[in-house]
């Protein structure tokens, strides 16, 4: 379905911390208060539950697909808000004891969870004392995932992702992509904006990017920057750094504007 009409968004910035309740507490209050600012779809970042003290923190909280706090927490968030929810991201249980999926869930505004999308490039970065490595703790996603939605086709996608455009170019036409991330402050300031405002471009779609933005009580800097993008590269809303709520309205003639001035999608020759 493209879209056909106009949709108000929000894309939640937090800072979360190592306690799993007052992170849920937090992302509940934000949405809520994007919903009563006329949100009909609002999108939470990546770890939003939890930003451990150690990587395998998120293990302990992990959860069958289907059950459990987290999931029943945003089943009832979604059903109150009246809103559809993007939860990226959450630990589910995957096929090792001591390693997560780390997992996007679509609610839509009964509660339901619609679809599930697992990350499927793992983060690995060096530089000096700065380290990190995903793979220890998480096991990829193979599918790629796309849903169709009252508001038009959405891509999922989480954070390290963005570097792979062949992700993208696999979900075929959509109408908005959906980044949820926990950027490093080191490599957000040197690339995040200009990769986002680089898929949305060649993509012709909106893109809705909701990151981690401030220093968490573990210690770990994160980028922030959480904005809406329109198909030209125009940023329609930004918030560099700490909580918030970031609201924009998106217009489906502005998609048909942009794709028909320049059908770049039209003239792609390689597959």
């Amino acid at each position: 379905m493209v879209m056909q009409q106009s949709v108000k968004v929000a894309t939640i910035q937090m800072v979360s911390g190592t306690e799993l309740m007052a992170n849920l507490a937090t992302a509940e209050r934000l949405v809520l208060q994007a919903a009563k600012d006329g949100a009909q779809l609002v999108v939470l970042p990546e770890y939003f539950v939890l930003m451990g003290q150690e990587d395998t923190d998120k293990v302990k909280i992990a959860e069958t697909y289907g059950a459990g706090v987290i999931q029943s927490c945003l089943a009832n968030l979604a059903k109150e808000a009246k809103v559809w929810i993007f939860a990226g991201t959450i630990p589910l249980k995957g096929a090792h004891a001591e390693k997560i999926r780390n997992s996007f869930l679509v609610l839509n505004p009964s509660g339901e969870v619609v679809t599930r999308y697992d990350k499927i490039h793992l983060f690995g970065f060096t530089k000096g004392e700065e380290s990190y490595d995903e793979s220890r703790t998480i096991e990829p996603g193979a599918d790629v995932v796309t849903l169709e939605t009252p508001f038009g086709k959405i891509g999922l996608s989480i954070c390290y992702d963005i570097r792979f455009p062949e992700l993208f170019r696999q979900m075929g036409e959509v109408d908005i992509l959906m980044v949820v991330a926990a950027f490093t402050k080191t490599t957000g300031k040197a690339h995040w904006e200009t990769i986002l405002k680089t898929r949305a471009i060649e993509n012709q779609c909106f893109l809705i990017a909701s990151g981690q933005g401030g220093k968490h009580q573990n210690g770990r800097e994160t980028f922030g920057h959480s904005m809406v993008i329109d198909p030209w590269g125009d940023v329609l809303n930004i918030q560099a750094e700490g909580e918030g709520v970031v609201m924009a309205t998106l217009e489906p003639a502005r998609l048909q504007s942009v794709r028909e001035n320049l059908p770049a999608l039209k003239h792609q020759v390689l597959k």
